[in-house]
């Protein structure tokens, strides 16, 4: 069993929720799934969940710093829990710097398969780390918005952040 960290952050969205592991950042919560530690329990039902804001604090800093246009770059140990493919899929996402944008198809020709444009988009839409792994930077070959789980109306949020829209 290994300890499971969570707190919360102030965002433009509402109040987020951040879970840390020893290893690093592992999951990001929107609003509308708290209560958050209800929400780790379920995620991470073998693990020990804890309440500490103090060990949180490195997290809160920079996605405050990220929303307040001081950060454009996060500098944070990530534990990405989640299949193979959709590990390789978010890495590359990670690639892509602030203020710019990828498509789908162009993901998934990173990953060494054209063809898995949905797969990509399933990775994506499911990314357990929201705004640090920017998968709102991703979207459709058209230049549509495509989707985004935490909403389209924050995917274009934070796009406008960015300068991008």
């Amino acid at each position: 069993m290994k300890t499971i960290i969570y707190s919360t952050v102030k965002t433009p969205f509402g109040i987020m929720g951040i879970t840390k592991s020893d290893k690093g950042l592992c999951r990001i919560y929107f609003p509308e799934e708290a209560p958050f530690v209800k929400a780790v329990k379920k995620d991470f039902p073998k693990d020990k969940v804890v309440k500490n804001n103090i060990a949180c604090g490195e997290i809160k800093k920079q996605i405050e710093e990220y929303f307040s246009g001081k950060r454009t770059t996060f500098d944070l140990d990530l534990d990405l829990q989640c299949p193979p493919f959709y590990k390789k899929v978010l890495k590359e996402v990670n690639n892509i710097p602030y203020g710019k944008t990828a498509s789908y198809k162009y993901i998934a020709e990173r990953t060494g398969n054209s063809k898995a444009v949905r797969a990509t988009g399933s990775a994506n839409a499911n990314n357990p780390l929201p705004i640090v792994i920017p998968c709102h930077r991703i979207i459709n070959t058209n230049g549509g918005l495509g989707g985004y789980g935490g909403n389209l109306q924050r995917k274009a949020y934070l796009l406008e952040l960015e300068g991008i829209l």
